[in-house]
């Protein structure tokens, strides 16, 4: 398995794999995933193997400790360095789950994020993935103010100390 930075080809197997680990209303849109691979490809990683994706996770550099409903609409470039390294998305493919696949990827992020001077990682997640994260590193920081696919989310931060 290879980690590696998102290319404009991998666009049909991202979405197909985005709407595999969202529901319909969580699942960022075609369209978000063209803007984040031209606007924040230096922050969305992908796992392949054998020339398929199995695996990425992506998010951009916020100047907040939280994520807001407004980043999975909006995306900016990223600073050079500092700010909060956002996750939106992890997802594996299903057959791929439990082989330690996103736990590499959240490392592969979190060591450019610690090379960029970034203070932490930040996400939302749904209750039942709150142990994963927890397993990973990651503080429950509580429930979110996101409102994001009509969902309840909580606050999940990982520090990231030198």
């Amino acid at each position: 398995m290879e980690i590696r930075k998102v290319r404009k080809s991998d666009l049909t197997q991202l979405v197909e794999l985005e709407n595999s680990g969202f529901t319909p209303e969580e699942a960022a849109t075609k369209q978000a995933f063209i803007t984040r691979i031209e606007t924040i490809s230096d922050t969305f990683l992908v796992a392949e193997e054998m020339n398929q994706i199995i695996g990425y996770v992506n998010g951009p550099v916020i100047s907040m400790p939280h994520i807001t409903d407004d980043l999975f609409e909006q995306t900016a470039p990223n600073p050079d360095r500092g700010g909060y390294q956002s996750i939106l998305g992890l997802v594996v493919v299903p057959n791929c789950q439990g082989k330690g696949i996103a736990s590499q990827l959240l490392r592969a992020l979190e060591d450019q994020a610690r090379e960029n001077e970034r203070l932490t990682v930040t996400l939302t997640c749904r209750q039942f993935l709150i142990p994963f994260y927890e397993k990973n590193g990651y503080i429950n920081q509580g429930i979110a103010a996101s409102e994001h696919g009509g969902m309840k989310w909580f606050n999940m931060d990982k520090p990231l100390n030198k």
